[in-house]
């Protein structure tokens, strides 16, 4: 007997593909849409036996809440998170929210269609070992902050956080070489490499960024003492 279901992913073009394989195994698809902010919504008024939940970041805060939500709102209807390669926190999280399973993007259509019926029975639809390490992480969280700041900071070698220091407070590419006593050129290439890494398009906008997630005052004893002018790291 084929089962009652939605399909809901960033990708369109995986969503309809996904739903349509579906289909033609027999089970009945309600809708294949883009997650947007009523995505919880419809599936609540649709009332799907089971929701194939995408997501491309497991990891990140709040990308559950849906999960949560329709959970609260609709618990007869089992959610399973479509998603990458997870990491342990990234499983632990969806199954936090309410989750009954975790199925990865390329997963056969086979391994996908066992999911659902796991799913629909009310069991775990989730490789053995990704539930063990799920629960390990849920026993023992990491006590550590899980800010922008502190991932931004984690993000930068100790000479691009030193690179970030100086540019917030001004200065120049001559001023940050001579600071470091390194060569011009390598701090442009330092200072392109942080740009590329905080995802900004000037000095201004990462100086911004630095001082509006508290990352400049996180990297205060990065900064380190300036060699001699005599020694100049070469590029």
């Amino acid at each position: 007997m084929g089962v009652r279901l939605m399909v809901v992913d960033d990708h369109r073009l995986l969503a309809e593909a996904l739903a349509s394989a579906l289909k033609l195994r027999g089970h009945r698809v309600l809708a294949a849409a883009a997650p947007a902010a009523g995505a919880a919504d419809l599936v609540v008024s649709r009332a799907p036996e089971v929701c194939l939940l995408g997501t491309a970041t497991p990891a990140e805060p709040g990308m559950f809440d849906p999960v949560a939500k329709i959970r609260r709102e609709r618990p007869q209807t089992a959610v399973l998170v479509l998603g990458p390669v997870p990491s342990p926190r990234g499983i632990a999280a969806a199954f936090a929210a309410g989750a009954c399973g975790y199925v990865r993007h390329d997963e056969r259509i086979e391994g996908v269609e066992r999911a659902i019926m796991k799913a629909r029975a009310g069991e775990a639809a989730v490789a053995p070992a990704l539930l063990q390490s799920a629960f390990h992480a849920l026993l023992n969280p990491v006590e550590q902050p899980d800010d922008e700041g502190q991932r931004l900071l984690g993000m930068l070698t100790p000479r691009e956080i030193e690179v970030l220091v100086r540019v917030a407070e001004g200065e120049d590419t001559r001023s940050i070489a001579a600071g470091m006593g390194i060569a011009p050129s390598t701090a442009r290439t330092h200072v392109q490499r942080v740009l590329m890494k905080l995802g900004v398009g000037s000095r201004l906008e990462a100086a911004a960024l630095a001082a509006r997630t508290g990352l400049l005052e996180r990297a205060g004893s990065y900064r380190s003492a300036a060699p001699g002018p005599g020694t100049i790291e070469r590029g």
